[in-house]
């Protein structure tokens, strides 16, 4: 587990989720501690880490949303040698693999579909080790606690949290924080 992410996670639990570029100023001036870069691509997203570390927060690239990266390992290689990125999020267990091996913060991310879908992403984490698991949608508290209690990683809930209401639920059903593109729940 990356201390520097726990401990920010630990002040607050929002995290503030980055799908367009020109959101990110008031994602820096939020006090989430954390930021997800959910958008970009190679030419600016060392611009877009740097603007995060610059502010005092973590930054995590989401690799299978930034354009021009591949799917493979040699991605993470990229954000690792051209950015100073905290670390990763991918769908992707060979990729989770390969940032824990440059020592990079790993989630994992999931969507919930279905009981098959929630035993894959299990198994992917089991495999992959990483730091986080992030689950989508993250307003499913019965699944959330079924989840936080079966895995020995943590979990963020992400997708479709949009009140503090859904915030507290989810915290509530064991996930240790939540991610969200919802700007008035970043300043809860």
């Amino acid at each position: 587990m990356h201390n520097a992410i726990a401990e920010k996670l630990n002040e607050n639990p929002v995290i503030a989720a980055v799908a367009e570029p020109q959101r990110l100023p008031a994602a820096l001036a939020s006090d989430c501690g954390v930021v997800f870069l959910l958008s970009g691509d190679i030419l600016s997203i060392g611009a877009l880490v740097d603007a995060v570390k610059n502010a005092g927060k973590a930054a995590m690239v989401h690799l299978e949303l930034i354009e021009g990266l591949s799917g493979k390992e040699i991605a993470v290689d990229a954000i690792h040698a051209l950015t100073r990125a905290d670390g990763i999020i991918s769908t992707r267990a060979a990729q989770i693999k390969r940032a824990r091996q440059l020592g990079l913060a790993t989630i994992q991310r999931g969507f919930l579909l279905d009981s098959r879908s929630v035993r894959s992403l299990q198994a992917q984490a089991a495999q992959g080790k990483p730091d986080y698991v992030e689950i989508l949608p993250g307003v499913i508290p019965r699944v959330i606690a079924e989840l936080a209690h079966g895995m020995n990683t943590p979990l963020i809930a992400g997708g479709l949290i949009k009140t503090k209401e859904e915030v507290v639920a989810a915290l509530g059903a064991g996930a240790v924080a939540v991610s969200t593109t919802a700007e008035s729940v970043w300043a809860l």
